[in-house]
């Protein structure tokens, strides 16, 4: 491949819209979850596993796709996920059953590979004066792709439309990424040899499935309940059992030790509670207002009103904002910057436990929880690789973006729980429900603020020392090699 002007500008084409794919696929199914219990008959727990289902197959498929990307070459590897990802669409699109659209969101979730697949071959093809630019504008489509998504979703599903539709348009434009990519992406030899933990993929799975199951479910089991209570002895057993495997493999799936490094406390404790905030501040925004008026609470908004007008603020200040976070990392250190997104979203996750009776007051939540968000996500590379050696910044990248996927799933599972478990005869969660969900949001930033003090105070480097590898890593969120595994 050459590097002149137009086939740099073609590649970072291809892979933003391969990485726009990963998070619209993500977003487009958050305002729309009441829609699909609805038009599926099942409850609000159920249907929330449409949204589960798909997180925690991120965090299991993610390092397994990296590692693949290292043995096989990145361009064989975004090519079968894309493939992957419009057969998983497709399904969603044809399917009116519940578990097969659980299968195409599992399917879908390989999608977030994509991501550190595609910053892996930006930081291979280009000249260094212009892979800062480029990972930034790569990174730039996380955000412009889930606010295409919440616009399109409250679009094609207002006025009881059917929620297949915005699959149509994920199918479309996954579609377009792949033949893009088939023409655009080079071809280049493996960056690593060995074998791929499918072991540790599947055993991983199954102690996540295990402890978010209870979570989901508990309010309908009872949560003393056998079910419950022996779900979760499982998932403690098998993910020790996990670890020790991993600890056994020659290429493990990831490296225990990061785990458990003293090192990494900060930036991996930060990327589960920031994962967890995310997802706890969508679904509580997009559930409460939707709730009917009649109801003494709640602002009976539509779909459409739920996505435009309560969401694409914050996701429109995620897309300002992201060029400038990099810099904002490299000027006062990603321990400072984690703590104030953990501030903004303290302040809103109060906001909404206090004065969410007001539209404006829950429009503001969400640009505040957005902006930490943001922000933190900014943070969090440069946090990794101020913790470890430049040997471990691959895995440790890939350490913490599983932290972030789990986070994720847990808020999923554990914030519909609480709203569906509330619900009384007329199916209508409580307005205290949603209180709970603040102060568990509210928590998960305060624990940020925390670990990002105690990082301040414990660290020995000055922001300026890695001011080049933060404004790089906070623009790209990941590093190269893929899985970071040699």
């Amino acid at each position: 491949m050459t590097r002149d002007a137009p086939r740099a500008g073609l590649l970072v084409l291809t892979l933003s819209l391969a990485v726009t794919t990963l998070s619209l696929l993500q977003s487009l199914v958050v305002p729309m979850l009441p829609v699909i219990g609805q038009q599926l008959g099942v409850g609000a727990g159920a249907a929330g596993w449409v949204l589960t289902a798909n997180l925690l197959a991120a965090a299991v498929l993610t390092p397994v796709i990296g590692r693949l990307g290292d043995t096989l070459g990145e361009r064989r590897v975004v090519l079968g996920v894309l493939v992957v990802i419009s057969a998983g669409t497709l399904l969603a699109v044809l399917t009116t059953s519940l578990p097969l659209l659980l299968v195409a969101r599992v399917l879908q979730g390989a999608s977030y590979g994509l991501f550190p697949l595609s910053i892996s071959i930006l930081r291979r093809e280009l000249p260094a004066e212009r892979l800062t630019i480029a990972m930034s504008v790569v990174s730039s489509t996380l955000a412009v792709g889930g606010v295409i998504g919440l616009v399109v979703t409250g679009l094609l599903t207002r006025d009881g439309g059917n929620y297949h539709r915005p699959f149509w348009l994920g199918l479309a434009i996954a579609l377009v990424a792949l033949a893009l990519a088939a023409w655009a992406l080079p071809d280049r030899p493996a960056s690593a040899t060995g074998g791929v933990d499918w072991w540790g993929a599947v055993v991983l799975g199954t102690g996540l499935v295990l402890l978010l199951l209870p979570l989901s479910q508990g309010h309908t089991w009872g949560w003393a309940s056998p079910a419950t209570l022996g779900c979760l002895a499982g998932a403690v057993v098998v993910l020790a059992g996990w670890v020790l495997l991993q600890r056994r493999r020659t290429h493990p799936l990831v490296r225990p030790q990061l785990l458990a490094d003293r090192r990494m406390l900060v930036p991996n404790v930060a990327g589960l509670m920031t994962g967890f905030g995310l997802f706890a501040s969508f679904l509580a925004v997009t559930q409460f207002v939707q709730v009917p008026a009649a109801a003494g609470y709640g602002f009976g908004a539509s779909t459409l009103e739920a996505a435009v007008v309560y969401l694409l603020p914050g996701g429109v200040v995620g897309i300002v904002l992201a060029p400038f976070a990099g810099q904002v990392v490299s000027r006062i250190g990603g321990e400072t910057t984690l703590l104030i997104g953990a501030a903004s979203g303290l302040v809103g996750f109060t906001l909404f436990a206090l004065a969410r009776s007001v539209p404006w007051v829950v429009v503001l939540v969400g640009l505040l929880t957005q902006l930490a968000v943001t922000v933190a996500f900014a943070a969090l590379p440069a946090l990794v690789v101020q913790a470890v050696d430049p040997s471990e910044t691959g895995v440790a990248n890939g350490v913490n973006s599983i932290t972030r996927s789990v986070g994720s799933a847990l808020a999923s599972a554990l914030i519909i729980t609480v709203v569906a478990g509330s619900a009384d005869a007329t199916g209508l969660p409580s307005n205290g429900s949603f209180t709970v969900v603040a102060v568990l949001g509210g928590g998960s930033a305060l624990v940020t603020g925390l670990v990002a003090l105690w990082g301040r105070r414990s660290s020995r480097r000055r922001p300026d020392e890695l001011a080049d590898v933060e404004r790089a890593t906070a623009c790209a969120g990941e590093w190269s090699p893929v899985s970071g595994i040699r």
